[in-house]
């Protein structure tokens, strides 16, 4: 069942503004038309898996799917126009816009979503629009794809130990220019060029994040953990409507850069917020029941069910510190977490504004 999906976002987009308008709140002026122009025509109604017994099935009771599956022939496109599907599709938006609306959301941006254009510029809308609309998106990035090919152009080679970048100190300075000056400055453009008030940090800035060695530090090198975490610097930027987006780059005590895995960042810094939810985007459809059966898809799951699934070692190699860093998140107060796939267009809607979502919801 397929509908244009940048239908359903002006839908949303305009009701929302009437609705901010009614309530005496300046709208910022759509991103999503130039976001949007060339976006081709996207599912919305993923493959359904089967619940699992030992899970929770279900996710937020109000949908939008009874809205969304009305509008499924692209062939009479003078139905999406019209005033009662409008109505219908703000009246079900809106409980999901009311649940998130003024909580902070911590969004880990990396992956296929950051390699390819087209989900690049699906997660650019997703982040505006849901700043336009009242959620506090709060941007953490790494950068790994451009720290190689920078790497590759001065002929250092790229060297990993159990996933995670060895990091020497010229390999460190590499880190630094790519993800402070280059990627973090592009991402603030291009929010800012779709209609989003972007403002860019590494977590150097402020004392946003104070780093330490890593207990690998004699092989991994300029690798860092997370020591503290001082979200005075971001508070003032949410509060007045600004996006921070935050490059995974942090300093000790002394001063020394280290390079910190995003993952981890963005989780320390929900907990620290006192985030509403944590959203990690992967290269993964979430956590799977099988790893070899897509279908298999855990859409929510505690966290007794997580460390029963490791226990087993149905969650492993690469999806245990992921996994973990929900945990830990939940741990510190943090309400929900979600692992997505950042190979879906427009996930991040999907997942904040329907009840299927597009992955793994992690609950305490």
């Amino acid at each position: 069942m397929e509908i244009k999906f940048e239908v359903f976002n002006r839908f949303v987009f305009e009701a929302v503004e009437e609705t901010m308008l009614a309530a005496n709140i300046r709208p910022i002026s759509s991103p999503l038309p130039a976001v949007l122009e060339n976006s081709s025509s996207f599912a919305l109604s993923r493959q359904n898996a089967a619940p699992l017994a030992k899970f929770k099935p279900s996710r937020i009771s109000t949908s939008l799917r009874s809205s969304l599956q009305s509008i499924v022939a692209p062939e009479v496109d003078q139905d999406f126009t019209s005033a009662q599907t409008r109505v219908k599709i703000l009246s079900e938006a809106l409980p999901f816009i009311q649940k998130f609306r003024g909580k902070t959301i911590v969004v880990k941006y990396g992956g296929a979503a950051m390699k390819s254009e087209a989900l690049q510029a699906s997660v650019i809308a997703d982040v505006v629009l849901l700043s336009c609309v009242g959620l506090r998106i709060v941007f953490v990035h790494g950068g790994g794809p451009e720290i190689n090919q920078w790497l590759g152009k001065l002929n250092i080679e790229p060297n990993f130990l159990n996933g995670l970048r060895v990091t020497d100190a010229s390999t460190m300075e590499i880190v630094s220019m790519v993800l402070v000056g280059k990627v973090n400055k592009q991402l603030v453009a291009l929010i800012n060029k779709a209609g989003g008030t972007a403002v860019g940090l590494s977590g150097i800035d402020g004392r946003l994040l104070t780093a330490r060695p890593s207990p690998n530090a004699s092989q991994l090198g300029f690798v860092g953990d997370i020591a503290s975490v001082d979200p005075t610097i971001i508070r003032p930027l949410i509060d007045n409507n600004h996006l921070p987006v935050i490059a995974s780059v942090a300093a000790d005590a002394t001063g020394q850069a280290y390079n910190i895995n995003a993952d981890t960042a963005a989780g320390e810094l929900a907990a620290a917020l006192g985030a509403e939810k944590l959203i990690l985007l992967t290269d993964v459809a979430g956590i799977l029941e099988d790893r070899n059966d897509p279908e298999s898809l855990v859409r929510e799951i505690d966290i007794k069910g997580v460390k029963k699934m490791i226990e087993e070692g149905t969650i492993a190699g690469g999806m245990i510190p992921k996994v973990n860093c929900c945990v830990r998140s939940l741990a510190q107060g943090v309400r929900t977490t979600s692992i997505i796939d950042g190979r879906l267009k427009h996930s991040l809607l999907l997942e904040i504004l329907t009840d299927e979502g597009a992955g793994t919801m992690i609950t305490g």
